[in-house]
């Protein structure tokens, strides 16, 4: 087994792990938290989402975050765009990648944003083709991918239909995602594969949500197959509003302190990284999810209690 001598992590928090937080988060805590993440080493991070305020008030402010954010070299800032409006204003923004996702079951689609699989995709092709014209890259996250709330269990064959998909209409990266924390090694092993028939290596990636404990489990199965790119979240922000008790994205710190362990590298220096989760979590008004975020602050002499 060789496993990969360097790990690209994606930060999902300033968007997939604030996305659902009930009290407002203001753009200038935002824009401070990419600010420590970037200090810490992240090159990589999911900024912001242009999606209807109807819909996910907490990414209303996209337009003043995109704003705000430091333009540095080697840098890459992605925002989620489902429809044409949000890619629209996503692209006066001048994002460096732009994110679509369907989901692998039709029940999540019809519950998520209203329309099955196949007319999802019909909605995503010109969204694709734009970014493509604006010379935008475009990486597609296939929801559920093991694990569905209302249908349940999730065959390989289901993740592999999706994925077809996003290829056919020109998507360039494919995310496995664990929407609900439900997957298990062997089962993330069955569906990364799949993803492998239709993309490189270099462009599969794996989310996974930290539900059941199974996350770094998981993302070592995907190490054993060579990925070697993954989101997490800062503080272990984050969750999914169709999915009743889904927990947060893994953590950020928790995969970095693996991953070094291993002697992997991931260009990410571990105590910046909490430092930052420390301040998210104390705009939040709670404590860190990330356990190695909570031992290394304890360590420090810094009073947490545990969520």
């Amino acid at each position: 087994m060789k496993l990969p001598n360097h790990v690209t992590l994606l930060e999902v928090g300033p968007r997939d792990g604030l996305q659902n937080e009930a009290l407002p988060v203001s753009a200038a805590h935002k824009v401070e938290l990419v600010r420590r993440l970037l200090a810490a080493g992240c090159r990589d991070i999911e900024a912001t989402s242009f999606v209807s305020p109807k819909w996910v008030p907490q990414m209303a402010d996209n337009t003043e975050v995109m704003a705000g954010l430091p333009r540095q070299p080697g840098v890459r800032y992605s925002v989620l765009t489902p429809n044409m409006k949000g890619l629209e204003a996503a692209l006066r923004c001048q994002p460096d990648e732009v994110v679509v996702f369907g989901a692998a079951t039709e029940a999540f689609s019809q519950r998520n944003i209203n329309c099955g699989i196949a007319e999802s995709f019909d909605r995503f092709a010109p969204v694709v083709a734009a970014a493509h014209e604006a010379g935008v890259k475009v990486r597609g996250a296939v929801s559920c991918a093991l694990g569905c709330p209302y249908q349940g269990e999730v065959s390989a064959d289901e993740v592999e239909r999706v994925v077809v998909l996003m290829k056919g209409i020109g998507v360039d990266h494919c995310g496995i995602a664990d929407t609900i924390g439900v997957g298990t090694p062997l089962k993330v092993q069955a569906a990364i594969e799949r993803a492998l028939r239709h993309y490189p290596l270099a462009e599969v990636s794996g989310h996974f949500h930290d539900t059941y404990g199974q996350a770094l489990a998981n993302i070592l199965a995907c190490l054993e197959l060579g990925l070697h790119v993954f989101d997490t979240s800062v503080a272990g922000l984050g969750g999914c509003p169709y999915a009743k008790g889904a927990t947060g994205n893994v953590a950020t710190e928790d995969v970095v302190f693996m991953l070094h362990g291993m002697g992997i590298a991931t260009g990410l220096d571990l105590d910046a990284l909490v430092d930052a989760g420390a301040y998210i979590s104390g705009v939040l008004g709670r404590p860190p999810v990330s356990r190695v975020g909570r031992a290394l602050l304890a360590k420090r002499g810094v009073a947490v209690n545990a969520p």
